[in-house]
C-alpha cells in the first residue's frame, strides 16, 4: 500500500505488546454518551479480496488533544470491557441498518 493510499484511507497504525505492528482502517466514527469512538478492522492492500464478515472489528475510543507544538493530536485507547459491550451492540445496529439501506438502493 502507497502512503498516497493510505492518505486516502483512514489508516492508524498500532504496536500490539509483543511489538507487532498492526495497520487498522477506520470504518466508522460514532459517537456515544457524548463520547468519539471508532470502529476499524484490518487495513488490507485490497479490501475487496476477502469477506469483509471474516474480519475481526475493533471498537477504540478517541481522546482529541494538542501536543507541545500546537497541534491537534487523536489517541487512540481500548474501552474498558463493560463499556465494551454497549459499544459493540451500537457498531452492530450501525452496521445492520447501513446494510440494510444499502439493500434497498437497488431495489423499486
Amino acid at each position: 500500500m502507497t502512503p498516497e493510499e493510505m492518505d486516502e484511507r483512514d489508516v492508524v497504525e498500532f504496536t500490539d505488546d509483543a511489538g507487532n505492528t498492526l495497520l487498522l482502517e477506520v470504518m466508522d466514527y460514532f459517537f456515544y454518551n457524548g463520547e468519539e469512538f471508532a470502529a476499524l478492522c484490518d487495513a488490507k492492500e485490497n479490501p475487496a479480496d476477502d469477506d469483509p464478515d471474516d474480519d475481526p472489528v475493533y471498537i477504540m475510543k478517541i481522546n482529541a488533544f494538542t501536543d507541545e507544538n500546537g497541534e491537534e493530536m487523536e489517541e487512540f485507547v481500548p474501552p474498558d470491557e463493560e463499556l465494551m459491550d454497549k459499544l459493540i451492540q451500537v457498531v452492530r445496529t450501525r452496521f445492520t441498518e447501513d446494510s440494510e439501506d444499502g439493500e434497498d438502493e437497488g431495489e423499486e
